[in-house]
């Protein structure tokens, strides 16, 4: 894993999930002494490989307090949210509860222990349709979901938090669509409503699903269909690993992108899906969804110029792949 700062104790908020959980893998194979701290939702105790985890809520603030300060970690890292956006639309109060107010009571209570540093799971979302791809950090935030204005909103705390305590840094990393599975297929995906494209190709192959929908077939993209950036989780849990080192080594607080700078159509993920797994499954195609953009892929000079960050599995083949075995092992989750 990269990053090369000393062995310290990471609190990871949301780490029984599916990216906290390969996160909390990273770290513990580096030697980091982690806590989870997870409601378990969404998120599985069998997927906590390293480290030791509590049951509780955030928003339950008198035992947040109470790990915090017991545990007295050097840094937090914060993944605990709700992240699927057909459900912020219909529910935006629990997004604005689950996302925004709980990530500010963390905050709070991150101030009260002495807890100075923050690595922040943030999304792609906070741009909205208004970024031109390849879409750089200093494009306009203008989330068009309840999901990407929570993250958003998020992000304005970390701000003003950091520029009213100096002893307060953070790293926010903006992700773009992360896919793929731990190589030993340990962990992965194991959301009970897949949303994931691939994810959601692997189930149709597999046979959990009629049909794979295509939302829009008539974007101004080469196939007509949306382009979309895809990084593997294990390449994403390098970056939160040199981001700990960053804030560890005295770096300001700041906001990466985080994928691969180039991106494929929704077609030419249904051709690998069916390349790989052998599996000629049914596609359907439907009508545009509210919102979709044609094309949402990163721009990923600055991670790579501050961080030192290189990517080491942009290869969509391999992504796939290392999906389709954790999804052939999750019958027996």
């Amino acid at each position: 894993m990269e990053g090369g700062y000393s062995q310290v104790k990471i609190f990871v908020t949301g780490g029984a999930g599916y990216i906290g959980s390969h996160v909390v893998k990273a770290l513990g194979e580096q030697g980091h002494d982690v806590l989870v701290y997870d409601n378990l939702v969404t998120g599985n105790r069998w997927a906590v490989l390293y480290g030791s985890l509590v049951e509780a809520d955030l928003a339950d603030r008198k035992t947040l307090v109470e790990i915090l300060r017991q545990f007295k970690p050097d840094a937090v890292m914060h993944f605990a949210a709700s992240i699927v956006v057909p459900e912020s639309v219909a529910h935006p109060v629990k997004y604005y509860f689950n996302n925004t107010a709980c990530t500010a009571g963390l905050i709070k209570a991150m101030l009260e222990c002495g807890v100075g540093k923050l690595i922040f799971s943030s999304t792609a979302a906070v741009y909205g349709t208004s970024g031109v791809p390849p879409i750089k950090e200093t494009a306009p935030l203008a989330p068009i979901n309840p999901y990407g204005t929570s993250k958003m909103m998020s992000e304005v705390i970390l701000k003003d938090t950091a520029l009213a305590h100096d002893d307060f840094r953070y790293v926010s990393l903006r992700y773009f669509n992360v896919a793929g599975a731990d190589g030993q297929a340990r962990i992965g995906q194991a959301y009970k409503e897949a949303t994931h494209l691939i994810t959601r190709a692997l189930k149709t192959a597999k046979g959990e699903m009629e049909r794979l929908d295509i939302y829009g077939t008539d974007y101004p993209t080469p196939d007509g269909t949306c382009i979309r950036d895809y990084i593997h989780v294990e390449d994403l849990a390098g970056a939160h690993a040199l981001a700990l080192d960053y804030l560890a080594s005295g770096g300001a607080s700041e906001v990466f992108n985080l994928g691969y700078g180039h991106g494929f159509s929704v077609r030419e993920v249904v051709s690998a899906v069916r390349k790989i797994t052998g599996i000629g499954f049914s596609v359907a195609e439907a009508g545009r969804r509210e919102g979709d953009p044609p094309e949402l892929v990163a721009a990923n000079e600055k991670i790579k110029a501050v961080l030192g960050w290189k990517p080491l599995r942009d290869d969509l083949d391999h992504i796939i792949r290392t999906a389709w075995r954790w999804e052939m092992k999750l019958g027996g989750k």
